[in-house]
This record gives structure tokens, sequence and C-alpha cells, in this order.
């Protein structure tokens, strides 16, 4: 058996969700590729997947495998990468993972200018709302996590901002206009889930004020939708569908655009900071370091363009 081959294999079915999309990928029969796995479980003496009808899950055996084999592989890739490349040429593959929000409004967006910069390395993005629980398996892991937030991970802190309260001119047209927070009772409140588990209220906001003068206050609301992604929230606070607490980047778009409308201005959900993590294997690969080199250098210039508009982000 050849275990490296079984151990890519393996990877691709979970990435790709199912045993003949890993098949296209890779160009191989349904069959050879359920029989490399199969073989793998076999020489483990566990099994690694559940199979069902309709889909596949990971044991606890097969999710802590998945980790120690992308780590192996990577390390693989990286060395053939460092022994394949010139000194003035990086190539290969990094590895991304990024909340939705940050892969949207930043990395996708900033895609040429990297490609520009070093066409030969691609990026692999992957889209997890929480991922900073899965550090160990990329090389580079972006997070947007709330103050107080401790984990045991090596992170270099990009940026900080707020959330700010905003709804659109519809629904506030309907609903109306909050003028202090108490205001915020009985509206429609559109959440991001873990809103619901960092000290705020069940079912409401807590608002502090921005300029720190004042104790934070609770508001009861009712929660009409819970999303796991920003871009929902925005869409349906666009749509007036009730009021959120979204970042103010790139919230601060829509507000140019009269999508969607500031309220209590003097007052925020609270703050956020964008993290760089890494796992924790030591070999950290040129070019690994030069997208992570590329981010802080182009999000830093992004935010110097836009301080003015981005109002308060730093």
């Amino acid at each position: 058996m050849d275990r490296l081959l079984s151990m890519r294999v393996f990877q691709k079915v979970i990435d790709e969700g199912g045993f003949a999309a890993a098949a296209r990928v890779l160009d191989m029969s349904p069959a050879g590729v359920t029989r490399l796995v199969t073989d793998l479980e076999q020489h483990l003496g566990t099994r690694l997947i559940q199979r069902t009808t309709r889909k596949l899950s990971l044991t606890d055996a097969g999710q802590a495998y998945l980790i120690r084999v992308r780590s192996i592989l990577n390390e693989v890739d990286d060395a053939d990468a460092e022994a394949g490349q010139s000194s003035s040429e990086l190539q290969g593959v990094v590895h991304v993972v990024a909340p939705s929000l940050f892969a949207n409004y930043f990395l996708a967006t900033r895609v040429t200018e990297w490609l520009a910069r070093y066409p030969k390395v691609a990026l692999h993005l992957h889209v997890d709302p929480f991922p900073q629980n899965r550090v160990e398996e990329f090389d580079v892991t972006f997070m947007l996590v709330d103050e107080g937030f401790d984990a045991n991970v090596v992170a270099r802190p990009m940026a900080t901002t707020e959330y700010v309260v905003c709804a659109s001119p519809d629904y506030l047209k309907r609903k109306g206009t909050p003028l202090k927070p108490q205001d915020l009772q009985g509206h429609q409140y559109l959440r991001f889930p873990w809103q619901a588990s960092s000290g705020h209220a069940a079912r409401g906001m807590r608002l502090s004020r921005l300029d720190g003068t004042q104790e934070d206050t609770e508001v009861p609301m009712q929660v009409v939708l819970q999303a796991e992604t920003y871009e929902t929230l925005f869409s349906a606070a666009i749509r007036g569908a009730g009021i959120a607490a979204l970042p103010r980047f790139p919230a601060r778009n829509f507000f140019a655009t009269g999508e969607l409308v500031h309220l209590l201005p003097d007052w925020i959900f609270g703050r956020y900071t964008v993290y760089v993590a890494f796992p924790t294997r030591k070999l950290i690969p040129a070019r690994t370091r030069a997208f992570v080199d590329w981010a802080f250098e182009d999000f830093a210039q992004e935010l110097a363009k836009r301080r003015d508009a981005l109002g308060g982000i730093h």
C-alpha cells in the first residue's frame, strides 16, 4: 500500500465531501478511491469514515487522524517546494481558512494583487464561521474574535474595530427609529450565533458607550433570525428584516449607499480583532511567510486609504 497516496486520497475525500467527488478531482475511479481509503483503515485497524447513503462523517479517530495527515502532507509538500524552487521564485500552495466576512470582503478582492506578486503560489481558501477551532489544519488561519478571547494558539493581531447597530430605511419606516438603547426593546433582532453565548442577553443586545463613560445597557429583543454568516445578516438587514449588530467594516460601505442606517452612533455592541494564527509545527514555509507579510502590508495599506471612510478601524 502506498501510504502517502492513501493519506492524500483520504484527505481529498473529506475535503470534497465524498468518494465520487474526490475521484473526479484526483482523476481516479471511485472504486480506486474507495479501495485506498479501505486499505488505509485496515492498515490502521480502525474506521476513519462513517458511510451512509446520504453523507460521510468522520469518526473520532478519523478526525484526529485527519489533523495529523494534513500536517504530514503539508510538510511533504513544503519539502518538495523548498527543494524545487529557486531562491527568487516562490511556488506551491498556501492553505488558508477564514470566516466568510474576511474571505469575501478582503481576501477575494485582493487575489489579483497577490498573484501579481507571486504568480506561482496558489491560495486554497476554506471558509468556516469559527476557524479558531481549525488552526492546526491549515497554514494560515484568519480569525475575527471579540474582546476577551483567549486560546492557546500562536497569533498576531491585524486590526481592531467595532460592531455597530444597523437597520434598513424601510425597516425603520415601518417600525420606528430607536434614538436610545432602550428604544430597541421589542424590535426584531438579526443575530450571529456567538452573540447568544458571549455575555449578551439571551434574547437581546448589550450595548456599551463608545467613549466608555457609562455602564453597559442590556435591552431585550425578539430574535427573528440567527445565521452563521454575516453576509446573511447583511442581506436580511438590507431587506428590512430587522436590526443587527454588524462589523463596522464593511457596514460603512452600506451606510454610504443608503442601504443601511447606522443607529445609536454613540453606542457599540462590542469590539473585535482580526488575528492571523499559525499551526504549532515549527517550520513555516517561505511562501506562507510571504503570504502573511503580504496580507499585513496589503491590509494596512487598504485601511490607510480608507481610514476616514471606515470610521474607526485601526
